[in-house]
């Protein structure tokens, strides 16, 4: 994936070369998106040559109109089919403009379209490590902005280059053809002194545009994961440090913008001193012949008319050709996202996963995140169909890397991963990911309703299925009990609901998805005991006849388990029953131990609350004497 700097905004001839590739690509990239609706551009650009023959023609019927007024050619009937003729061409020009506009606004807003949902759905299919390494902020800041550039390449391109182009083209030709070619050269030669001066100036200051996109993506990145961090930054009271860090990224955006726009003035400047001088020759050479008879007035308002035509469009050009960079530097960002390498990808050809009753088997897994960070060795177990299998150790130890390689969120680096005898590997992601439910330690909910949140399990539920889902979470009463039920907004995150409440939250949309395998990765860590007891129940009910992978930090939830693994520094320690493993005596038994001693004395502690509570509000009759 491509990285940027600093460094990128140097004017080396290399990084010069790489940015042209990179347009074209950009280009390239672009085309096919058009292509479906390549009758529609085919029809937009005969309106284009029609609105623009209609203009040029506006100055030829002007100067036979001019002509027919003079003295010496006086008529004492006024010009009327000349004056329509006016009429109709400057109508004729406006009409086909907008029939212009009117077939092409179709393809632009359908390629926007369909590129936003492509790279929406590429980000979607790109491995979890590819998102863990991005920020968020400024991955969405990309994307708006190329969509935005898209827009602009596509607009400028037909509604102003082409047109300019093709108005540049019949001015001239009609100069060629009417007058001595002096007036042509003039033309000429103001246009390419004007087009070589705007090119290289705004190839000179598109870095600046550059900075203020690396400058913007930082910022925006940094006031996005402030604001959802919004908790943590009350708790430390560092408001004024998030505020200082946000604004070194404004600070130096608003360096580069103002960089920016003293280069756009003097791009400008220099663009009105060319026009200006090919205007004074040009004029001067008409009006000159005027003087010498071999040019009438109308001549000479007809070389106006043409100048002024041409002056509009080519002083609008250097802005267009600073959009179209811009835009294409803009888009060049958003493409390298759509082509952002897939660590994970299904195999050509990749059949459909077989999940009845599956049997799940790990073998001799290892897996690192990066060479030199080894997180599992050598993990090998198999969980029967229908059987519950429990994974426990300390923070750290691996437990919750199972379930993203069983997710492939990752694939292993040695070994498989294989249910029913087929290694994931070789199904599609999809129906693999189909056949597996997951209650998480972190449980992130959508900025929507709790009904939304549910029914995501399966969005083709009914209502009832999903009430159904939350009563067997132990939720529904909750829900019911809020002001707006299940339309209730849960807010950015779920923050608007308890630890516990987004963990039943999970649990029902994991039982209303209705999988064959399941896995609980400290499915009751946010719950109090006497929740997590009828939790605890409850999904011990439903893993029945399910193949289930238990991840635990309390062991009273998985004592039932037909297996419990126990993991040590990325390793198997210990396997066995809860029974098996207390008689052991070995890392489980201390486990254990420690936590029943930890229990033990929270139940202490909360008894002598308890009592402390009574004695305050039954105080004793008579005093206690010391003796």
């Amino acid at each position: 994936m491509r990285r940027y700097s600093a460094s990128d905004a140097l004017p080396l001839p290399a990084a010069g070369a790489a940015r042209r590739r990179s347009d074209w690509h950009a280009l390239r990239t672009l085309l096919p998106y058009l292509w479906e609706f390549r009758g529609r551009v085919a029809l937009a650009l005969a309106f284009l040559l029609a609105a623009k023959a209609a203009n040029v023609a506006v100055p030829l019927v002007l100067k036979e109109i001019v002509d027919s007024l003079t003295l010496e050619r006086a008529v004492l009937a006024v010009p009327v089919a000349l004056l329509a003729a006016y009429g109709l061409l400057r109508l004729s020009t406006t009409l086909f403009t907008e029939l212009r506009e009117l077939a092409f606004a179709k393809v632009t807003h359908r390629a926007v379209r369909r590129i936003a949902l492509a790279v929406f759905r590429h980000l979607h299919s790109l491995s979890l490590r590819f998102h863990l390494e991005r920020q968020t902020g400024g991955m969405s800041r990309d994307i708006e902005r190329g969509a935005r550039g898209i827009n602009t390449l596509l607009g400028y391109t037909l509604y102003s280059i082409l047109p300019t182009l093709v108005e540049v083209a019949l001015v001239v030709g009609i100069l060629l053809a009417k007058y001595e070619p002096t007036f042509a050269l003039i033309a000429v030669g103001t246009l390419v002194p004007y087009i070589a001066y705007t090119v290289t100036v705004t190839e000179w200051r598109t870095k600046f545009r550059r900075q203020m996109n690396e400058e913007d993506s930082h910022a925006n990145t940094r006031a996005i994961d402030s604001l959802i961090n919004y908790e943590t930054v009350k708790y430390f009271g560092n408001e004024e440090h998030e505020a200082r860090r946000y604004d070194e990224n404004l600070r130096r955006y608003e360096r580069a913008a103002v960089r920016s726009q003293s280069s756009l003035s003097a791009l400008n400047t220099g663009q009105a001193f060319i026009i200006a001088a090919g205007v004074v020759l040009i004029m001067w050479h008409a009006s000159a012949g005027v003087v010498a008879g071999t040019l009438t007035i109308g001549d000479l308002v007809l070389v106006n008319a043409f100048l002024i035509q041409l002056y509009i469009p080519l002083n609008f050009l250097g802005v267009l050709y600073r959009e179209i960079k811009q835009a294409l530097a803009d888009m060049e960002r958003m493409f390298d996202l759509l082509g952002a390498h897939r660590e994970i990808a299904d195999k050509p050809g990749a059949p459909e996963l077989a999940a009845a009753r599956p049997t799940l088997r790990f073998e001799h897994v290892g897996f690192a995140y990066e060479p030199r960070r080894t997180i599992l060795y050598d993990v090998d177990f198999e969980i029967g169909a229908g059987k519950t299998v429990a994974v426990v150790g300390h923070s750290g130890s691996g437990k919750s890397t199972l379930a993203r390689l069983l997710f492939r969120f990752y694939d292993a680096s040695a070994g498989r991963i294989a249910v029913n005898g087929v290694d994931i590997r070789d199904v599609t992601q999809a129906s693999l990911r189909r056949a597996i439910g997951i209650v998480p330690q972190d449980t992130v909910l959508f900025n929507d309703t709790v009904r939304y949140n549910i029914r995501y399990g399966r969005p083709d539920a009914t209502d009832a299925e999903v009430i159904e889902a939350a009563r067997a979470a132990h939720i529904h009463e909750f829900i019911a009990s809020l002001p707006d039920g299940y339309d209730t907004v849960v807010g950015e995150r779920g923050l608007k609901l308890s630890g516990g409440e987004k963990q039943r939250v999970a649990i029902a949309r994991a039982l209303l998805k209705n999988p064959q395998i399941l896995v609980f990765d400290e499915a009751t860590s946010a719950l109090d005991s006497r929740s997590e007891k009828a939790i605890q129940a409850e999904l011990d009910r439903i893993a029945e006849g399910r193949t289930t992978l238990m991840i635990a930090h309390r062991l009273s939830t998985i004592m039932a388990a037909d297996e419990i693994l126990v993991m040590e520094h990325g390793r198997i320690v210990e396997r066995g029953t809860h029974r098996e493993l207390l008689e052991r005596g070995g890392h489980y038994a201390q486990m254990w131990n420690l936590q029943q001693l930890e229990a033990a004395e929270r139940e202490s502690k909360a008894c002598a609350a308890s009592d402390e509570a009574s004695m305050a509000q039954d105080p004793p009759t008579a005093p206690l004497v010391a003796r």
